[in-house]
Parts: structure tokens; sequence; C-alpha cells
């Protein structure tokens, strides 16, 4: 049976999804078919995890470890961390060099698609709609007021590499702006300033299987909260509707846009999209390469809905990368 490593953790506030994620997959993994091994990355330590009494070091050096004596090399891994480093992609550019196959898209897509400063321009240049927004860096100089002038009020303050709604703020009034720039900035050096849109949101999961792009079930979100935040994600302070209630025009035209996003980023395996319906139109928001497994999640919900089993879903995941 082929080895498979579910790699999960991470150096980010989202280490704790991705274990959540990461168990997720393990469970669901065909027993059959595959020899799965949880792989604990933090920054103090790369383990293979047996059980809570029972763990191994990875060697680094071609990602092996030595259990009771053997050592043990992986067929493929399967990336289960949101945030750094396996959003972003050092983690596939570290397999690639070891010539490794992994899950999901190479280093340089998943670089683009986890940086907003990289993904929103570039999409927009080929035409996808998205809100209105400026980025700044925390060096430089920069005047507040022109910034609220150019995006409006209410507006959002976001950094551009994060993931989970994490270090995200609802700017409703002028003097929220401080806190929201210095909340943001203690995660990222670089953060995104975007207009609101008024609409409906929605999640769209994607994935490619043998070179043809398939769109999940669509879902709508109805948070709780003032937007859709860490707490209403993982808190159950959302409503998830799958599939999502839309006339069959709009929803034509979202699957349209996510097939076109994900061909313009010449995406592999799955994603999951979110998007604001303004009217009829759909505005791209972000795109997250490694969509989450837990039992919170979107993703396996759509899954569900479309028919599909993990257990078979995941096996072609990583037949595919190993192809």
């Amino acid at each position: 049976m082929k080895k498979i490593a579910i790699v999960m953790g991470g150096f980010s506030g989202e280490s704790s999804i991705s274990l959540k994620s990461g168990k997720f997959i393990f469970k669901n993994l065909c027993k059959k078919r595959y020899d799965p091994y949880e792989v604990h990355i933090s920054k103090e330590k790369w383990v293979v995890k047996i059980d809570e009494n029972h763990e191994y070091s990875i060697n680094k050096d071609d990602f092996s470890v030595i259990i009771d004596n053997c050592k043990l090399i992986f067929d493929c891994v399967f990336i289960a961390i949101h945030g750094t480093p396996g959003e972003d992609g050092i983690l596939q550019a570290y397999f690639d060099l070891l010539k490794i196959p992994y899950t999901g898209c190479d280093f340089y897509h998943s670089n683009i698609t986890f940086n907003k400063k990289y993904c929103l321009p570039f999409l927009k240049d080929f035409g996808i709609n998205v809100p209105n927004y400026l980025f700044i860096n925390k060096n430089q100089n920069f005047c507040k007021k022109n910034i609220l002038d150019k995006i409006g009020i209410p507006c959002f303050v976001k950094p551009s590499k994060s993931g989970s709604s994490l270090g995200i703020s609802k700017i409703n009034k002028k003097n929220e702006l401080d806190s929201a720039l210095e909340k943001a900035f203690r995660l990222d050096k670089e953060i995104i300033i975007e207009s609101f849109l008024k609409g409906k949101e929605v999640s769209v999961g994607v994935y490619s299987f043998n070179n043809e792009i398939k769109v999940l079930p669509i879902t709508e979100i109805i948070s709780q909260n003032d937007f859709f935040d860490f707490q209403s994600k993982y808190s159950g302070k959302s409503q998830e509707i799958t599939p999502a209630k839309l006339s069959f025009e709009i929803e034509n035209n979202i699957i349209k846009i996510a097939k076109k996003v994900y061909e313009i980023l010449n995406l592999s395996g799955m994603s999951r999209a979110e998007y604001i319906v303004v009217d009829k139109t759909p505005f791209f928001l972000e795109i997250n390469t490694i969509p989450g497994f837990s039992k919170e999640s979107i993703f396996p919900k759509q899954l569900k809905s479309a028919g599909l089993s993990l257990p078979d879903f995941f096996h072609n995941v990583i037949e595919s990368c190993i192809k």
C-alpha cells in the first residue's frame, strides 16, 4: 500500500484548524488503499504522531522517519496546513526539491493565491470583478483620509497573507480605522483595504480530475455577526445553505466564473473561493487552495451534497497528484 503523509499544523493562528482538518482526512482515508500517517509540523518540531504517547522525528533532509528501526519513505504528501507553510507555497517548494508528490497546486500558484496583493490584481487584469481596494505596507507613509475617501465606509481591513478571517476588521466609522490597521499589521506587514459590497455571500468549491474542472454545489453564507469572521466560521455563528437558493441564471454565472478563475490561476486539486453576488454580478473576494476539512468546514458539506464519498474523493486527489 502507498504510504501517505497527512501534513497538518503549521506556523500560523490557523494551526488548530489544520489539526482538525488533518485528523478528519486521516479518519476518512481508505485504509484498504493507503497506509496513512499523521505528520505534525510546528516551529518547534516535525514529527510523525502515532498516538498521544508515541511520536517520531522527521528527517528534513529527505522527509523520512525511522519507526521501529525501519526507515519510512512516503509515496505522497496530503497537505492539510492552512496558512504558512502549507498554503503559501513553502512546503510545495520543499517537496518539489525532494521530488515527493503532494496534493494541490505548486509553489508558484500557491504563493499567488495566498497573497491578496498578487491575486486580486492578477484576476482583475483577466476581467474578473473584484471590490475596490488598495494595499499599504507597514513602513509606508499613507494618508488615512485619502484611504477612506477612495474606498469609502463601510470597508474591510485585511492582512494580505492570512486565512480563516484572522486579523480582519469591518470599518463602520472613521475612528475605527486605527485599531483595524493595528490588528491587521500584527499578522502581516502588508494589508489590503477593501470596499464593502452589499449582496449575497457564496462559497464555491472547485476541483479537477482527468483535466476536467468541476464545481460543487454552491453554499450561501449568512453570518450572525457583522461579517463571516473567525467566530462565524468555527463557532456556529453562521447559517450555511448548501445548495444555495439561487436563480438558474445567477448559479450558472457563478459556475462559469469559478471555472474561469480556476483556469486563470492554473490550479490543480481542490479549491474554495468566496464571492459576493451584487444584483446578478459575482465579485471575487479570495480563494483557498487548501480548504478546511473539519466538522464545521464547507467543502466536505458540498461534497456530501454532490453525492461524493470522502474516501473516493481523497483517493482521486491522491492518485491525480501521483500521476
